[in-house]
């Protein structure tokens, strides 16, 4: 099964959060509260996303966070990637490929495009995007064709 994880998941709760918000600055405290996360997890992922520069900190009695970048400019892969590390579908397609059978494998180049294409699918999603409830992502609007279940009858056109 291919799934993020928790934390991603709660990161882009976060993040959704921050991006809707018009309060400018957030306390960890605060966000959890606000999302149903745990503290502790909350402050966590704050940290991964700070470290991503993702986030901004400020310190002091008005001090937390708030994004980094406008939500229009942050994509859905910078923040999976933050929160995942790089995305590899497969094994061949990590850093640090460990497969033995990479050097006979067929199947690797297709692997590789189709992880590009997962890529490419997250890199055109924003986070301004993901944060609005009625949000459908570009390949949820193509329209879709019915595919007919039935062989045609003879003497009918099809």
């Amino acid at each position: 099964m291919l799934r993020l994880s928790k934390r991603t998941d709660y990161g882009m709760l976060l993040m959704s959060r921050l991006a809707t918000s018009q309060q400018p600055v957030w306390k960890a405290t605060d966000l959890a509260s606000a999302t149903g996360v745990p503290a502790p997890t909350v402050s966590k992922l704050l940290q991964s996303l700070l470290q991503c520069n993702l986030l901004t900190s400020q310190r002091g009695a008005h001090g937390g966070y708030r994004l980094a970048r406008n939500p229009a400019q942050i994509s859905l892969r910078e923040v999976v990637d933050a929160l995942e590390g790089k995305i590899a579908l497969t094994e061949c397609n990590s850093d640090h490929s460990q497969c033995g059978q990479q050097a006979t494998c067929t199947m690797r180049g297709n692997w590789m495009r189709i992880n590009e294409a997962m890529c490419g699918v997250l890199d055109s999603i924003t986070l301004a995007e993901m944060a609005q409830s009625d949000f459908r992502p570009y390949f949820a609007r193509i329209p879709t064709v019915p595919i007919r279940s039935e062989a045609p009858q003879q003497g009918s056109t099809p």
